[in-house]
């Protein structure tokens, strides 16, 4: 009960402080027309209360607290004064010296870690940059202002950046003082550039200080959470050593991550072309060309995307996705096989449920099962299938499913009335599926025809094994001639085949996600289109691929832009069940390691910064798609 009073409490008095904070904020605003100068005079002690906030939160101040205190006091001065003189000459005098002041405050409290050493070629170019920036977006926005004041804010953030961000921080406490007290003559004169504002530009101010009022949070919440820790992150890329001790170190952690073969390894590459893997594959996506241009002569041109000949083509490129990445090794090249198998398999299982189900008997019951997995987390769902795949020594009874079941197919391999008896029933099933094939090409059903021979190769494979060399978890020992149990090391072992098992559990989970997506797009498809494609003679086959898929394939894409952007910050399943280990390395577990464990901040912060940019252009793409639907 203790702990449910303090909750509630806690919720009271963070609704009743932000209620506060928002009635004081717009009360603030009421001041501009009446009281314009305490109004000026609170602006400036907040915000110099913020600049000084950050340095401290960033322990870039040496006594925080007296640094703070004097910066709100000075600010507070300097804003009040400049509410009151209307003076351009004396405004432009104030803003001066109070910035200097304030630069001066801040050079002579900071911290020793953070003493710059001037660089003059990169401060003056530094300048030059932030200059001219401020006068091009002095151009760029009509001309309109004042010139003098942007090229006065481009310049400080240029002396900023170079005299200080991109120095060596081993420079002595007057570099500090200089470049502070620069800084501050710089963004004190751009301020003090404004002219006071009149009655109806105060009015202005109140009437559209709201919008800003409810943004404000927001942003700052935006900014506190995601752009200032992104900012930080990129910045700690360029620096290397321990927490306490960081050095500017430019790209070098960037050259160090690519260079690693742990990260990204080629040498393997030219093996790919020598694996049975990469020729079956190629195999498959002939076999899907051969399939489109058979039925494309059948209807009188080149070649037909139908369902057979795309699934042909789709598994294909799934086989060839994977002898790719088998040959190709490294913690990028895991999270690009991460991306394309669970594409493939989750985006293309829960758009077949999705399309099975749809309004068929128990179609509730098995969704709901389907997307059971959903509320169970990465965490939850990788110890489970952990103990799915547990191998335990030969000797011994196996716990794990996937063990048992393999070792008790090699028992059957090795028995003859077994191996009679599947090889019956294979061939049977074997046969029905023939006979299917053959109603689905009189029947124009291509991907009846296409599956279902897919199929029955994959069992005559499996009657080959059965009668032939063997299969499942067994070896023969040569000297006594007894089979002996032989379980699989599904993630322990198995490299890199073990990534594979593991992507299991994440398509596992998110398959039910992109079923449920793709269910509610399906059922919106207008009756009306696929009534006219029945009427012109389009079997089922012919409406899912020729109307329902065209008309979803929007929602294909947030599905798909959706788990590449889930699967690229992919960490909970490596981490629980290979730590990374027996390469199945990711980016986000990477970041872990070398940041929190290696406590090698910068080169962690460099992956983190990979990992961002790989996710931007994913986002960028989905952001215009829904930009332009939006338009129409």
């Amino acid at each position: 009960m203790g702990r449910l009073a303090i909750t509630v409490l806690g919720i009271l008095g963070a609704v009743g402080i932000s209620g506060l904070i928002f009635i004081g904020i717009n009360k603030l605003f009421d001041l501009t027309q009446s009281r314009y100068s305490f109004f000026s005079g609170l602006v400036g002690a907040i915000s110099a209360g913020v600049v000084f906030g950050l340095l401290w939160g960033n322990r870039m101040l040496d006594s925080p607290e007296m640094a703070t205190l004097v910066a709100v006091v000075v600010g507070g001065g300097v804003g009040f004064a400049l509410g009151v003189v209307e003076d351009r000459m004396q405004r432009l005098a104030i803003g001066v010296v109070g910035g200097a002041v304030l630069g001066l405050l801040a050079g002579f409290m900071a911290a020793e870690t953070i003493l710059p050493s001037i660089d003059p070629v990169t401060t003056a170019v530094g300048v030059l940059v932030g200059a001219g920036l401020g006068l091009a977006v002095w151009l760029l926005g009509g001309r309109d202002g004042d010139i003098v004041r942007n090229v006065l804010v481009g310049t400080a953030l240029g002396w900023l950046f170079g005299a200080w961000l991109a120095a060596e921080f081993d420079g002595t406490r007057a570099g500090a003082i200089i470049v502070s007290l620069v800084l501050g003559i710089l963004v004190g004169g751009a301020i003090g550039r404004r002219p006071r504002p009149n009655n109806v530009e105060r009015s202005e101010i109140a009437l559209s200080s709201r919008k800003y009022i409810f943004l404000t949070p927001a942003l700052v919440f935006v900014a506190a959470a995601l752009v200032i820790p992104l900012g930080r992150t990129i910045w700690l890329g360029f620096l290397t050593g321990n927490p306490n001790d960081l050095q500017w170190n430019g790209i070098e952690n960037y050259t160090k991550l690519f260079s690693d073969p742990d990260i990204i390894n080629f040498s393997g590459f030219t093996d790919m072309f020598t694996s049975g893997l990469f020729w079956i594959a190629i195999a498959v996506i002939a076999a899907g060309v051969v399939v489109g241009g058979v039925v494309g002569r059948r209807l009188g041109h080149s070649f037909e995307a139908s369902p057979g000949s795309l699934s042909l083509m789709a598994g294909g490129a799934a086989l060839l996705s994977f002898a790719v990445f088998v040959n190709i090794r490294g913690t990028i090249a895991n999270n690009l096989w991460w991306i394309f198998s669970v594409i493939i398999f989750a985006v293309g299982l829960g758009l077949a449920v999705a399309v099975l189900a749809d309004r068929a008997k128990g179609e509730n019951i098995a969704k709901s099962l389907i997307f059971l997995p959903m509320a169970i987390s990465f965490v939850g769902a990788s110890v489970i299938w952990r103990l799915i795949y547990v191998a335990r020594p030969a000797q011994d009874q196996q716990t794990g499913v996937f063990n048992t079941i393999w070792i008790k197919i090699g028992e059957w391999s090795n028995s003859a009335t077994a191996t009679v008896v599947i090889a019956a029933i294979l061939g049977l099933v074997i046969a029905g599926l023939l006979y299917l094939a053959w109603r689905g090409w009189q029947a124009d059903a291509q991907a009846v025809v296409g599956s279902s021979l897919a199929v029955s190769l994959m069992l005559a494979w499996l009657i080959y094994r059965f009668v032939g060399p063997g299969i499942g978890g067994f070896v023969v020992n040569e000297a006594t001639g007894t089979v002996i149990p032989d379980p699989v090391l599904f993630i322990s072992g198995n490299a890199p085949w073990n990534n594979f098992w593991m992507m299991v559990v994440f398509i596992w989970i998110q398959t039910g996600f992109a079923m449920v997506i793709f269910s509610a797009a399906i059922k919106a498809v207008p009756e009306d289109l696929l009534e006219a494609a029945r009427i012109d003679g389009a079997t089922e086959s012919q409406s899912f691929w020729r109307v329902t898929v065209p008309q979803i394939f929007p929602t294909i894409g947030v599905v798909v832009t959706t788990l590449i952007v889930t699967v690229l910050k992919v960490f909970d399943i490596p981490k629980v069940m290979t730590n990374g280990n027996f390469g199945t390395q990711v980016l986000a577990n990477e970041m872990w390691e070398r940041a929190f464990t290696q406590l090698d901040f910068g080169l962690g912060s460099a992956v983190a910064v990979v990992l961002f940019i790989g996710v931007l252009p994913v986002m960028f793409i989905n952001i215009r798609r829904m930009q332009r639907e939006r338009l129409g």
